[in-house]
């Protein structure tokens, strides 16, 4: 089956005959494929989850996810990025900027490791983000392997005509004579069979059957052969929380995000049970908000930067604290004797030229932003906003906002480049 590539907001549509090419804005998938994404929204709607939203009897409109969804009927939908404009350019290249962005932007939220240098990898962005996953696990495994498995020991109950371990006289004082030569014992084996392995040769049989891409099939094929004696895990969420770190593991740190997200199937809410395939969605809104937080530590290391801090509540009913106030970033600078800041990104596009519609700002934004000036800052700081970046509509800071009735709080609306995020600047 063919795989679709759209972006954020795109419309999804049945083919039908005579229908129109499909286009980054427009996809048109087969009907079996439809159908299954009609079911996955109805699940996800029920879970307070909005993926998808019903734009007609054979359409519908996609929201904040991006990722890959795979069907039962083998058709991928491709989601990526709405952050570079068509504006009459070849959608090729749009394709690969916005999975170069998508990409950036899950390795900094997921703390992936990057291990990619020199010309082999020129044309990663040029493959769809599973396969670019695929790739990374691929690589991973087959440096693990180079280094070496580790090994456990496993308690194993069997019967043999020698002695090993410990016997289990009770047993073997209620075999028949016939059966006096045989020895029930137990005894430890120092074999493969961990939790860690077992995951990893699940993974790897997901891919196996999923990759497209020639290369990774080879190299999948040939992993596949070389770890034949490792079982597959039967439980997959118990062995993952019996996944162990430290020294005597560190070579398995690498690998075990890669692991996660082919089994973990990030999803908005769980369908366990049901058909997912390789199935990936993120919240876009949530991966600005790690990409903005992770490039503000690098960037003022002297600084506390905290994320989803939630010390603060608005209410108190019967004598507890009720309704949390919870800012996207928290800038922390009491050990300076500075101020504290209080930032809140918006994946939402505002345009600087609008006075009139008020740049597209929202008033629950705003109200939200007056609440964090209140309670984290006593109106004494600056609240900022962080919008994305668009070159001539947003690509300069707004004159700041003045709170009413405080004396020296104000709001701060900035733009953040994902192109060049090294350059963010807010003190």
């Amino acid at each position: 089956m063919p795989d679709f590539t759209v972006r954020e907001y795109a419309f999804i549509s049945v083919a039908y005959e005579g229908c129109p090419t499909s286009s980054l804005d427009h996809a048109y998938i087969p009907e079996k494929a439809f159908e299954h994404l009609c079911d996955l929204s109805a699940s996800f709607s029920k879970h307070g989850a909005k993926v998808f939203e019903l734009a007609g009897r054979r359409k519908l409109k996609l929201d904040q996810y991006v990722g890959v969804i795979e069907t039962p009927c083998g058709t991928r939908v491709e989601i990526l990025p709405k952050h570079v404009e068509l504006s009459g350019a070849n959608d090729q290249a749009v394709i690969l900027a916005e999975r170069k962005l998508l990409q950036k932007m899950l390795s900094v939220s997921l703390h992936l490791p990057s291990r990619e240098a020199g010309s082999a990898n020129l044309n990663r962005f040029k493959q769809p983000l599973h396969e670019w996953i695929i790739t990374q696990f691929l690589a991973s495994f087959e440096r693990l392997l180079q280094r070496g498995l580790r090994f456990d020991y496993n308690r194993v109950q069997e019967e043999q005509k020698f002695l090993r371990g410990q016997l289990q006289h009770v047993k073997y004082m209620r075999q028949p004579p016939a059966k006096k030569h045989i020895f029930p014992i137990e005894h430890d084996v120092y074999e493969v069979n961990r939790p860690e392995n077992r995951l990893i040769r699940t993974a790897l049989e997901v891919v196996c059957k999923k990759t497209k891409d020639a290369n990774n099939w080879k190299l999948a094929q040939e992993l596949r052969l070389m770890t034949s004696e490792i079982p597959r895990s039967q439980k997959i969420q118990q062995d993952f929380r019996q996944w162990q770190s430290g020294r005597l593991l560190a070579l398995y740190a690498e690998i075990k995000p890669w692991t996660e997200l082919i089994l973990g199937e990030y999803m908005p809410v769980s369908t366990q049970g049901e058909w997912r395939g390789m199935s990936l969605l993120f919240p876009m809104e949530k991966l600005f908000e790690y990409f903005v937080a992770y490039h503000l530590r690098r960037g003022l290391p002297e600084y506390q930067v905290k994320t989803q801090h939630s010390t603060e509540h608005i209410c108190k009913h019967q004598q507890s604290k009720i309704f949390k106030l919870k800012p996207d970033i928290f800038i922390d600078r009491s050990q300076t004797n500075a101020k504290n800041i209080v930032l809140d990104t918006k994946w939402k596009l505002i345009n600087q030229n609008d006075r009139g519609g008020r740049y597209g700002l929202k008033d629950s934004d705003i109200q939200q932003t007056f609440a964090y000036s209140h309670y984290y800052l006593k109106h004494e700081s600056e609240v900022i906003l962080v919008y994305p970046y668009r070159a001539g509509k947003f690509d300069k800071p707004l004159d700041d906002f003045g709170f009413r009735h405080t004396y020296g709080a104000k709001l701060r609306v900035v733009p953040f480049n994902l192109d060049e995020p090294q350059n963010f600047k807010i003190i």
